[in-house]
């Protein structure tokens, strides 16, 4: 082997060790002052737990809704919800005690509903 190929060959080879002696770094980069590098950390996943329900019956003379919650979940009697349409505030309504299942009948005392309107604490 010539002089420049010893040359090309000991560069390539010095470039190779330099690399696999490196310390990884962390995604972000960042170390403290010891030069600890920081773990990334995890996102926190919480569930949704609001109450939700649906409104199925609506008698616009007498100005009630018959809302249908999920099993399990069910609004307490005086609670004031609110009713969305596609996502926008269209009413509210107020829990009445009147209840059957996971139904509940709700006296409009704001704006309006239909049946398929969604209803939420929020």
């Amino acid at each position: 082997m010539n002089y420049v190929g010893r040359w090309l060959w000991g560069l390539v080879m010095a470039a190779t060790l330099s690399c696999a002696t490196t310390k990884p770094t962390a995604s972000n980069g960042s170390a403290d002052a010891a030069g600890r590098t920081a773990r990334p950390t995890a996102p926190v996943i919480t569930p949704d737990s609001s109450l939700r329900g649906q409104v199925v019956f609506l008698n616009a003379r007498a100005r009630y809704v018959v809302v249908n919650f999920p099993v399990g979940r069910m609004a307490a009697p005086g609670q004031v919800l609110n009713v969305y349409r596609r996502d926008l505030k269209v009413g509210e309504v107020r829990v009445d005690t009147w209840r059957r299942d996971d139904n509940v009948v709700a006296d409009l005392i704001a704006g309006e509903a239909q049946p398929g309107d969604e209803v939420r604490e929020w």
